[in-house]
């Protein structure tokens, strides 16, 4: 039967996802396990000769990928830093700027801090939600400005229509890394970004299983170019990884939309609870950035949530350490609810200072939220929180300062 020819909703779209088009084609799309490809001689032109630049089963999730932001097929990476990773060599010589958002993934300030400034590429960290910053920030030799919104893990909310209007009168690439609500939730590429890029290893794939990123975009020259970088590299996703995200990819709309159902009532509970000073949420957003989200997001506002408790960062970690349900890792975007300490874990590597000066502070605590109901979610979190102010709580505290020290 084939696929139809007339436009399809996101659930259509992700549900059919690899699915086999031809008489005899598998329903399941097939993993080419193969490190290279054969051919009949040298006059022949194989659409596929080693797994390294490009391999059936990696082509058949840059596909589906494409077709949620109605763009050419995207290119698929290891992980989400390797996407970053080839977007920046791709783009960026030495002498070239960079703006940043200052709330961003720990990695990418690492990658930009660490690695490329060695290069000769300077990168600044403003506040992108303001536009004006972004317009000083401006420079003859600024190639690209990046951003994640929202960010992680503070949840600020960026303009992207007003950041693409500045971008194209500058004449400089404009990114959006749109990992935190994915095509389901946000189209940066309508919204007039030259790039959205992904780690499909969160909500896209969705399940913990599989490392992936990507790169959408409707400039064809930049795809090659990023296709080339890639096959220099030895960054493509692999066949095994594409095929569980393919899987994942099928229930992307309704995974997202339940868990950030759930997550906007659990940040309405934190909002109103006694214990917590502090909670970011798009929706509950500041400055006019819940205005924002609300014309940018496509109805909810995603999975993660951050807050902070009354006594800082001691009380961030009584609760980490007792929560039940969730999982104490460093990751978002699964099924399962999640728990993380940024200070120590994702944002580990930057600075202190910087770290404090875009509010990821000691006592902020991430949540994703994942497929649990709402109600076991809140118990799990009530009990936690209410157990730093318990006596068995204080009893435990008196007992650490008594202990002995070497």
């Amino acid at each position: 039967m084939g696929r139809y020819d007339f436009t399809q909703n996101i659930e259509t779209v992700c549900a059919r996802a690899g699915q086999g088009e031809r008489d005899g084609d598998p329903l399941v799309n097939a993993i080419v396990q193969s490190t290279t490809f054969c051919r009949e001689g040298l006059s022949t032109t194989p659409q596929h000769a080693y797994s390294r630049v490009s391999n059936p089963t990696v082509n058949a999730l840059e596909r589906e990928l494409g077709l949620l932001e109605d763009a050419p097929p995207a290119v698929a990476f290891s992980t989400g830093l390797a996407a970053e990773s080839v977007l920046f060599q791709t783009l960026l010589r030495e002498g070239d700027h960079v703006i940043c958002s200052r709330a961003v993934y720990g990695g990418t300030t690492r990658l930009l801090q660490q690695v490329l400034s060695g290069l000769g590429i300077e990168t600044s960290f403003i506040d992108t939600t303001d536009t004006r910053v972004v317009a000083n920030a401006l420079r003859a030799k600024t190639r690209l400005l990046f951003v994640e919104t929202p960010a992680n893990p503070t949840l600020d909310v960026s303009d992207i229509e007003a950041l693409a209007r500045i971008a194209r009168q500058a004449e400089i690439v404009f990114a959006v890394d749109n990992t935190f609500l994915t095509p389901a939730l946000q189209k940066p590429l309508e919204l007039g970004a030259h790039v959205s890029i992904y780690s499909t290893t969160k909500l896209i794939e969705g399940h913990s299983i599989a490392l992936g990123g990507a790169i959408l975009s409707h400039d064809d020259e930049l795809l090659e170019r990023l296709r080339f970088v890639r096959k220099c590299t030895g960054s493509i996703q692999t066949p095994f990884n594409a095929w569980l995200t393919l899987q994942g990819f099928k229930t992307l709309p309704l995974r997202i939309r339940a868990q950030s159902r759930t997550a906007e009532q659990v940040a309405e509970w934190l909002a109103k609870h006694a214990r917590v000073v502090r909670v970011r949420y798009p929706s509950l957003a500041k400055d006019g950035q819940a205005k924002v989200a609300a014309r940018q997001h496509l109805d909810y506002h995603g999975t993660v949530i951050a807050f902070e408790l009354k006594g800082g960062a001691a009380a961030a970690r009584q609760v980490i350490e007792n929560v039940r349900l969730f999982h104490f890792v460093e990751h978002v975007g699964s099924v399962d609810s999640l728990i993380t300490h940024p200070a120590s874990m994702t944002h580990a590597d930057v600075p202190p200072e910087e770290r404090a000066r875009v509010g990821v502070t000691d006592g902020l605590i991430r949540l994703s939220i994942g497929l649990e109901h709402v109600n076991d979610i809140l118990a799990d979190l009530d009990q936690a929180i209410d157990y730093q102010f318990s006596s068995k709580a204080r009893n435990a505290r008196e007992v650490d300062a008594c202990a002995p020290t070497d």
